[in-house]
């Protein structure tokens, strides 16, 4: 019978977590699964707790491909990173959040020990989310970089003093173009981070679109754009262009752009896989996040 390896990424900069993460690889092994840890947090957490000195290590005898599962301790930025880990593997990542509430978390830190034992039964179903596809190409066309999101892809100016110039096409044919401090592309799972902060709208996990969102444009045109699920948008920076620019995607992964790149976004062919154990409505997670007021509410159906 194979081991089933269950990655536990964990933000172990906090005592908290440090101990949940023991918690649920004691757990895990109790149960019969081999928990594994990523090498940079296996090394934070020994150096927090001794005990954790022989939990396996990620890419040294377990492969990303040999993860059943990804139980993640922390917020949405921990969850993002988790996804990046498991990449192309196909293993669902679960979210247990130990902070402000987050979007991309199934459950809160109280029901930690309910969520290892599903785990374990596999009594969990996996949602799928449209990730983008990302290619930079230089002035002669060649592809120079190529990488993937989940929440957004940003293309900003490099410098505070200097915008740049783009212009922006959608499927091929040229939309507008114009200074700006940059742009933001999104997913429905990115359209409440950096994309509602600039203004972008908010997009229902279930609803398969892209998000396309100028920061501070100097232009008439230069409203946010939703766009079906499988077109694609470029982003030139215009030779003229008197500052340089730079990609960011999901806050984690860069790269410089010179005048004259053009990066690609378009849907990846790879969702991001999440793990749920309870059917939590969308808009309760909205009033939660925001803390939006809902007195006065009669009730469905009233």
């Amino acid at each position: 019978m194979n081991e089933r390896n269950i990655l536990v990424v964990a933000h172990a900069r906090r005592d908290d977590t440090v101990a949940a993460a023991l918690r649920v690889i004691d757990a895990l092994r109790e149960a019969g699964a081999r928990p594994v840890l990523p090498v940079d947090d296996r090394d934070d957490l020994v150096a927090a707790d001794g005990r954790f000195s022989d939990v396996a290590v990620l890419g040294q005898g377990v492969e990303a491909d040999e993860l059943e599962l990804a139980i993640v301790l922390g917020g949405d930025g921990t969850i993002l990173r988790a996804a990046e880990l498991v990449r192309g593997s196909g293993a669902p990542v679960l979210g247990i959040n130990m902070g402000h509430v987050g979007f991309l978390a199934e459950i809160e830190r109280d029901d930690m020990d309910d969520a290892v034992r599903r785990v374990i039964a596999r009594d969990y179903e996996v949602e799928e989310r449209l990730a983008l596809s990302i290619r930079v190409k230089d002035k002669q066309g060649e592809v120079v970089y190529e990488t993937w999101a989940l929440n957004e892809a940003t293309v900003e100016k490099a410098s505070r003093e200097r915008m740049i110039e783009v212009v922006i096409e959608i499927d091929g044919r040229p939309l507008s173009s114009f200074g700006c401090d940059g742009m933001v592309v999104s997913t429905p799972t990115g359209s409440t981070a950096y994309n509602f902060s600039a203004g972008g709208p908010v997009i229902w996990p279930g609803v398969e679109a892209i998000a396309v969102v100028p920061l501070s444009a100097h232009a008439l045109f230069a409203k946010p754009l939703v766009i079906g699920p499988d077109s694609a948008v470029a982003i030139e920076m215009l030779e003229q262009t008197s500052g340089t620019g730079i990609l960011w995607c999901d806050g984690r992964r860069s790269h410089e752009l010179p005048a004259g790149a053009r990066v690609v976004v378009r849907r990846s062919s790879r969702p991001v896989r999440l793990a749920r154990l309870h059917p939590i409505a969308f808009t309760d997670r909205l009033v939660r996040k925001f803390q939006l007021p809902v007195a006065g509410w009669r009730g469905a159906g009233a």
